[in-house]
């Protein structure tokens, strides 16, 4: 029987993660199949609160093998890649949810509980990673797969728990969450920094835990919620092996996590028209020169085949900036981003560099090729003129500048990345020498 919660958390608080392990506490007389899964969905969604992510687990009587994913206080947790025919009894199973979802939501949160036998149509998670959906379509979805529900407020959370249910995994990642006793939630969290930097520096397979670039962390939450880190991978021995280095406060409980993070699933790539909050993949020529804002924000128009579309890279993506100060109208790139509405810029998330033009600067007035005297210029839009011999030329003496920035791809600091955007280590690619020896 899959279940899914959404719309728990708050900026105040809560986690709809820790809602995640207090269901699968309250199961204990269940198996867990497979691994509780954080699906993210449209990061461009205006109402989202952090990061617009739905919890989906699955409950029945596992057979085979069983794998160890996390604990709760001093109970391992295991999961089952296999299960039998046996279904447990939805209406049972939403009596005992609601409970935990009443002491876990915030007030302003809408929360949403789905439980069903069946999975929603794989239709409804790219519609809901990728678009913005109509409550009522999920309606329509949830009355086809013969659902059971519970919502709190506008219920807006069932749109979540729809297309989160909905994911069928092609590329995934894992991520292992870790959890402070409740009398510390909200109190300033204690850790060593530099074992995360060890961690991500000794498995490779690791990623967005920390930043090198400016010796800061970037999976321990500033939020008063009750996470106290979030470890990112490819693979789920090597979180596991890696947290036990991590020196932190005590920790209550940890959970390992299936997810679509860092995979762009966000991202339509060949869109057919561009709408805002929406994220795309847009390829074309730049055809402006830099523009600063009050507030550090830079700006550069790109020309592809919807017309001129303005792109932003903001304050927090700190020296990623610089790369936009070094492009050059003519340069073809490639930028990944969302789509904002008012005004309308596409933030850029990371960027392609995929031919940058040649840049030239005027060394001298021509040559005479009789005399070998160096040519008056005529005026203003007016070709040089050697005056012994009268021969004329309209180009002057000119050498090829070193471009500071170089084909490749470009992505901001660990901080400021999206939770699905691809990091380029996940692509096997670096960003160019050049920008990492210049940055500062």
């Amino acid at each position: 029987m899959f279940v899914a919660v959404d719309d728990t958390d708050s900026m105040k608080g809560n986690c709809t993660t820790f809602l995640a392990t207090e269901i699968i506490r309250e199961f204990s007389d269940l198996d867990l199949i497979g691994n509780p899964r954080l699906v993210r969905l449209n990061p461009a969604t205006p109402w989202k609160t952090r990061g617009n992510g739905s919890l989906v687990m699955r409950f029945g009587k596992g057979v085979g093998k069983k794998r160890f994913i996390g604990m709760i206080g001093d109970r391992e947790i295991y999961c089952y890649d296999r299960c039998t025919s046996f279904e447990p009894d939805p209406e049972m199973m939403r009596e005992r949810i609601i409970p935990h979802i009443e002491v876990h939501h915030e007030d302003e949160s809408d929360p949403g509980l789905l439980i069903s036998r069946i999975k929603p149509s794989q239709s409804m998670y790219w519609k809901g990673v990728r678009t913005i959906l109509d409550r009522s379509i999920v309606d329509e979805e949830i009355k086809r797969i013969g659902g059971l529900t519970f919502e709190i407020g506008c219920g807006r959370g069932l749109i979540g728990c729809t297309c989160g249910m909905a994911w069928r995994p092609r590329d995934t990642t894992f991520e292992l969450l870790s959890y402070r006793p409740s009398d510390r939630w909200g109190t300033e969290r204690v850790f060593d920094p530099i074992t995360i930097r060890d961690v991500e520096h000794g498995y490779p397979s690791t990623f967005n835990s920390w930043e090198d670039r400016t010796g800061k962390v970037a999976m321990v939450p500033s939020t008063p919620c009750p996470v106290m880190y979030g470890l990112r991978g490819d693979d789920e021995e090597d979180l596991i092996e890696a947290s036990k280095r991590i020196s932190t406060e005590p920790i209550e409980r940890w959970m390992v996590f299936l997810t679509n993070q860092g995979t762009d699933d966000h991202i339509i790539m060949d869109p057919k028209e561009l709408i805002p909050n929406q994220s795309y993949r847009i390829r074309g020529t730049v055809v402006s020169s830099p523009r600063h804002i009050k507030g550090g924000h830079v700006f550069i128009d790109i020309m592809d085949r919807h017309g001129t579309i303005t792109c932003g890279a903001y304050e927090p993506s700190k020296e990623f900036r610089l790369m936009m100060d070094w492009l050059d109208p003519g340069d073809l790139v490639e930028v990944y981003g969302e789509l904002r509405d008012e005004p309308r810029t596409l933030n850029i998330e990371k960027l392609h560099l995929i031919d940058a033009v040649e840049e030239y600067e005027k060394l001298s007035n021509p040559v005479c090729p009789s005399c070998g005297r160096t040519m008056k210029s005529m005026g203003s839009d007016q070709p040089y003129r050697c005056k012994q011999c009268h021969t004329s030329s309209i180009e002057p003496v000119m050498r090829e500048i070193r471009r500071q920035i170089v084909p490749g791809w470009y992505e901001p600091p660990t901080v400021a990345r999206r939770h699905l955007s691809k990091p380029l280590k996940r692509m096997g690619l670096q960003q160019p020498v050049e920008f990492l020896h210049n940055r500062f």
